[in-house]
């Protein structure tokens, strides 16, 4: 199965693709879309197409997004809540299920605990994937949720039959 994961930002966001066969993880892909800091609807445009061009070219059976986590900002959140709209939206038109995962069960599926630090997370993704290369870490994320829908998917099928 091939797995689409994003890590939303307004401003930049991580993709990551891996392919799972039964325990067995491999890296197909990690990029960024940098949206810039200009108009929203442009930025929104930007998502929606440079997603749309990765699922077009890499095919992924189902995607993985991480939840809108809000700390201080509500202006913020609310941008990137936008933004995650506009990725889902490109799953969707492309016909691919969107599980969402909050960024404690992410970290908790990759490193063993909920409250890890991006450091740890790209550490084991380095581990368990060997990108070909060094991974921004906005794409170690992306690829971390793909792992973590790897994880859940399985107990997934079992819970619908």
């Amino acid at each position: 199965m091939r797995i689409l994961g994003v890590d939303p930002g307004s401003v930049k966001t991580g993709i990551g693709i891996i392919d799972v066969q039964g325990n067995h993880l491999r890296h197909v892909h990690h990029a960024m879309i940098r949206t810039g800091k200009g108009d929203f609807d442009e930025r929104l445009h930007i998502l929606f197409a440079g997603l749309s061009e990765i699922i077009s070219a890499f095919k992924p059976e189902t995607a993985a997004i991480e939840d809108v986590f809000v700390s201080k900002n509500v202006s913020s959140a609310l941008k990137l809540g936008q933004a995650r709209g506009a990725l889902v939206a490109a799953c969707g038109f492309h016909g691919l299920r969107v599980a969402p995962y909050s960024p404690t069960n992410v970290k908790q599926a990759v490193v063993g605990y909920g409250r890890a630090d991006k450091d740890q997370i790209g550490h084991m993704v380095r581990m368990l994937l060997h990108p070909p290369e060094p991974c921004p870490e906005d794409a170690a994320d992306a690829l971390a949720v793909a792992i973590c829908h790897a994880h859940h998917s399985p107990m997934q099928k079992l819970a619908r039959k």
